[in-house]
């Protein structure tokens, strides 16, 4: 048994052994778990892929005269932000597409830019036009601000996505007779192929399927900086089917996470533009997963052949919300580049960047060894498949 402040005794003394979750998937085959428990202090994941429920919060300080943008109108490079908080408190979602975007009126459509791309080209420190229009008060007249701001001129911003770091995803496949664009990439018409977007083995929910050691106040590696899961994402879901191993067999456990904007790269936060769906924005995570007995390496050394997922049918099952699945496959199969579906071999993609994701996990790992990455103690820890947490689907009613 270890303890978080024993570990971050060893990282401020440069004694903690850390490994990625390759690396320990290796260390536990080799040796045992019990050795690999004595041995490694830390575990490091990783997860890049388009993650949509994410976006930014900013306060741009007070022009002169003063101007409540609140309940009144802002745009960021003509995307169109939300003011409903105060005078100078804004959030722009990911997805956020300017007024004039065609949509999908010119099918498929581009979505060449939106809110992510606009989060992008302020962390890598551009000039962004903002707009604003407020109806005027007698301590904030001014009702017209155009502007140009810059991240480091900004009071805050930060980066605050509701739901990230999705634990396991579904395998997308396309039935009809037609191609159809979903934000799991384009899908050709009759199996044409399938798509799936997770890290797989070096996940981190993969990695601590029961959320042990990850939860509020977790610190993690976010977009290049330092950040924190602040709550168990929305849509979260750990009561759902799940192998002898613990994990998941389906979408389950997501997270929300905040950090400051301003520590963050623009190569780990990537505006995505998906034909015919809209704008996501590409978020790079890391979490590093203390080794607090035998069971958390056990559970850190899961194998992609060990975690598996559904194939669904996008073209008429997820959109009509239909129960069901086309069959089960593990990571391992899904990392070949091909499945079969219905007796049929079928090829797949990853929007999801296992090399990139093997990246993070080194960076992090680097930042724990060179004693500048502290681990912290949740607070609290997000629900689990014992703690009766259900995700519930609207609940239609007529007016």
């Amino acid at each position: 048994m270890k303890t978080i402040k024993e570990i971050n005794e060893k990282i401020k003394n440069g004694q903690v052994v850390a490994v990625t979750a390759d690396e320990v998937i290796d260390l536990v085959a080799k040796k045992g778990v019990k050795k690999a428990a004595q041995e490694v202090d830390v575990v490091t994941t990783g997860t890049f892929g388009p993650m949509c429920s994410s976006g930014a919060y900013f306060n741009i300080g007070h022009s002169k005269p003063r101007i409540k943008i609140g309940a009144g109108t802002c745009k960021f490079n003509d995307v169109p932000a939300y003011t409903g908080f105060a005078a100078a408190d804004i959030y722009l979602g990911a997805t956020a597409l300017p007024d004039d975007d065609p949509r999908n009126k010119v099918y498929p459509g581009e979505f060449k830019y939106g809110g992510a791309h606009v989060i992008q080209e302020l962390v890598a420190g551009k000039d962004v036009r903002l707009e604003a229009q407020a109806y005027g008060t007698d301590c904030y007249p001014r009702k017209k601000l155009e502007t140009l701001i810059n991240i480091k001129d900004l009071n805050e911003a930060v980066l605050f996505n509701i739901r990230n770091c999705y634990q396991n995803y579904n395998v997308a496949v396309n039935l009809s007779d037609r191609p159809i664009y979903t934000y799991m990439g384009m899908l050709k018409a009759n199996l044409g192929n399938a798509s799936y977007c997770s890290a797989g083995q070096l996940s981190p929910l993969l990695k601590d399927p029961d959320y042990r050691t990850i939860g509020i106040g977790t610190k993690i590696f976010l977009g290049g900086g330092i950040g924190y899961v602040a709550w168990q994402g929305t849509q979260h879901n750990p009561g759902v089917a799940r192998k002898e191993n613990g994990v998941p067999q389906a979408p389950a456990g997501t997270l929300a996470v905040i950090g400051d904007l301003k520590q963050m790269k623009p190569e780990w936060l990537v505006g995505v533009s998906m034909l015919g769906y809209g704008v996501s924005l590409g978020v790079g995570i890391g979490v590093p997963i203390p080794v607090l007995d035998e069971e958390v390496v056990k559970a850190a050394a899961v194998r992609d052949e060990e975690i598996y997922t559904q194939i669904t049918d996008y073209s008429e099952s997820y959109p009509q919300m239909i129960p069901g699945s086309l069959g089960e496959v593990n990571y391992a199969q899904l990392k070949t580049g091909k499945i079969v579906v219905r007796d049929k071999q079928v090829p797949v993609g990853s929007l999801s960047s296992y090399s990139r994701a093997r990246e993070i996990a080194e960076e992090l790992k680097s930042w724990i060894k060179k004693g500048d990455f502290l681990l912290t103690d949740p607070v609290a820890q997000i629900p689990n498949r014992e703690s009766g947490y259900v995700f519930k689907a609207l609940k239609e009613r007529p007016f």
